[in-house]
Parts: structure tokens; C-alpha cells; sequence
């Protein structure tokens, strides 16, 4: 392997490992909720990241290439953007503290850059020694859309039913209530998973269900495992910060899941027609782009409607907090300390 191809996977891997230690040691030390301002912050952080990276691409490796991680990344931060109904579905359903909500994300993200990092490597490998799995990727990108369009799923994963949940069940007992942001405890000489470790385990199994999605839907832009792995990984990458942002204000997105159905239909058909017709990345960029402002602002005036965007998120948030309790973990495992 080249210096010129080792460069810029090590520029990435110092971006990437340095900003989450920075987050995880410095700035997130002690437990504490993220004020919207504080997220906000982070999050254009992260972007800023992704901006000055693309840039580099664009420098480095030619104008097509910079748009093709350009359209990545629209693609994969737009899809993980959905990923936050289902966090916030799991936080108010299992009642986790709002203060630790930033430590299970880090964690599970983590997890996530590792995961995606296999899912990748793996679909790389099939799309180049069997082409005819393009448009196996390319059909199945076409009936996740389908299954957005008619709204998706919008319960939080069942914890008694998940399979990682069972696993890590078969090593070691639960404690049946919440320990601070442990994810462990040992109580009379025996390690105890707290239900905060479970919850994470239900982030993780959420975040692979939407790997499955996501990752064909890029292949359907690029077959470059360097643009591919990146774009997804900032895009992921600044998924926490931008739930503590939008939390509350994505109610008011109500045509956000008919965009998302409408953007994996594309590069379905986009994929499933590979070898007729060529699309130029600008193109696929300005009608992704160009779907996404149309559900905004069909969505803020449906949202004036009902009284603004703020009375909306203040609505759901209200809503969202009153079903935030504690459940009893012992009843739901069946499981007693």
C-alpha cells in the first residue's frame, strides 16, 4: 500500500479518535444534560469537521470524487437523522435520566463506527466480485422506501424480545434499577448489567437495522470504501449533538419520512439502473438536496398551521417527558436481583 493511500486513511483515524476522546475525556467528563446551545455548538462543530474534510477531498482527489462524498454524506446524515425518533422512543419508554443520555450515545456511536465499519467492508467485497448484487441493493433500497412511505415504525424495539438483550442476559443478571451512568455494578461479590447497558444494547441493534439501510443506499452513489466509510462516519458521528438540537423541533418535520422514502426510492432505482443510464453525482446531489427543501418547507407550514414549530416541539417534548419514568425492569425481565 502507497503513502498516498495510507495519508488519508490516517488523517481520518486521528480526525475521528482525537474529537471522541476530546468529547469523551474533556468536554463530557462528568454526566450532565446538554443544553440546546452547548449541542448546537458540538453539532456545527461536527459538520464544520465534515465541511473542511469534503474539502480536502475535493482538493485531493478531483471534483467528481468531492461530490460523490458531498452526496454521501447528504444521504447518510438525512437517513441517520430518523435514527433520533427511535432514540427518543427508547429514552421515555425505558425512562433513562435525560443527564445520561449523552454517555449512551457516545457509547453506542462508538460501537456504531466499528459496526458500519464491517457492514462496509462486507457489501464492498459483494458489489466487486458480484455485480448482480447492485441490483439486489438497489430493489431492497426501493422497498425500504416503500415502507417509509407508509410511516415505518414508530414504537420503541421491545427489551424483553431483543436478541443482544437476551445474550448479554445469559452472562450476567440485571439489576432492576438505574445506578448513576453505570452500566455495570458488582452487589455482594456478583457484576449486575443495569438497565442503562441494555438500553444501549437496544441502541446499537436500532443502529444496525438502519446500517442495513443506509449503507446499499450509498454504494448506490459511489464504490469507493474510502468515500463510502468516511461520509458515513461523520455523518453518524455528529448524530448526538444534533439529537440534543432537534429532539423536540422534529415533530414539526411530518413530511421528513416521505423525503427519506423519497431519497432511498431514487438511488434504488438509480442502482437497479446502473448499467442504462448514468447520473451524473451533481445531479444526485441537487434532486437529494432539492427533495429535502421541499419536506422542510411543505413541513413549517403545516406546522404554522398548528401554531409554529416551537409550539409543536414544546408539545411533543411535554409529551415525551410525561411518559419519561422509570419502568419496573424486574416485572419486564421477569428477573429478580
Amino acid at each position: 500500500m502507497e503513502w498516498g493511500t495510507i495519508l488519508p486513511w490516517a488523517a481520518f483515524g486521528i480526525i475521528i479518535f482525537g474529537m471522541l476522546a476530546l468529547d469523551l475525556g474533556v468536554l463530557n467528563k462528568e454526566a450532565h444534560e446538554p443544553s440546546r446551545k452547548e449541542a448546537l455548538v458540538m453539532a456545527c462543530v461536527w459538520i464544520g469537521l465534515a465541511l473542511l474534510f469534503n474539502i480536502g477531498v475535493y482538493i485531493f482527489e478531483g471534483w467528481e470524487k468531492g461530490l460523490e462524498w458531498t452526496t454521501g454524506y447528504v444521504i447518510e446524515e438525512s437517513l441517520s437523522v430518523d435514527n433520533i425518533f427511535v432514540f427518543i422512543l427508547i429514552f421515555s419508554t425505558f425512562g433513562v435520566p435525560a443527564k445520561y443520555r449523552h454517555r449512551v450515545l457516545f457509547w453506542g456511536i462508538l460501537g456504531a463506527v466499528i459496526m458500519r465499519a464491517i457492514l462496509i467492508a462486507f457489501a464492498g467485497v459483494l458489489i466487486d466480485q458480484l455485480h448482480f448484487v447492485i441490483y439486489i441493493f438497489g430493489a431492497f433500497l426501493v422497498y425500504t422506501g416503500y415502507k417509509f412511505m407508509r410511516g415505518g415504525n414508530d414504537e420503541a424495539p421491545d427489551l424483553e424480545s431483543n436478541r443482544l438483550v437476551k445474550i448479554a442476559r445469559r452472562f450476567y443478571p440485571v439489576w432492576p434499577h438505574y445506578e448513576g451512568q453505570n452500566f455495570t455494578i458488582i452487589r455482594d461479590g456478583t457484576r449486575y448489567l443495569t438497565p442503562l447497558f441494555l438500553v444501549l444494547l437496544l441502541i446499537e441493534s436500532t443502529d444496525l437495522v438502519f446500517a442495513v439501510d443506509s449503507i446499499p443506499a450509498i454504494y448506490g452513489v459511489t464504490h469507493d470504501p474510502f468515500i463510502v466509510y468516511t461520509s458515513n462516519i461523520f455523518a453518524i458521528l455528529g448524530l448526538r449533538s444534533i439529537y440534543f438540537v432537534l429532539a423536540g423541533y422534529l415533530a414539526g418535520l411530518v413530511y421528513l419520512k416521505q423525503a427519506l422514502a423519497a431519497i432511498l426510492t431514487f438511488v434504488g432505482l438509480k442502482m437497479i439502473l446502473t448499467d442504462v443510464i448514468h447520473i451524473h453525482p451533481l445531479v444526485s446531489l441537487a434532486v437529494i438536496i432539492g427533495i429535502l427543501t421541499v419536506a422542510v418547507l411543505l413541513s413549517l407550514r403545516k406546522a404554522k398551521e398548528l401554531g409554529g414549530i416551537e409550539a409543536v416541539a414544546h408539545a411533543f417534548e411535554n409529551v415525551a417527558e410525561k411518559k419519561s419514568e422509570e419502568p419496573d425492569f424486574e416485572t419486564m425481565l421477569h428477573e429478580k436481583p
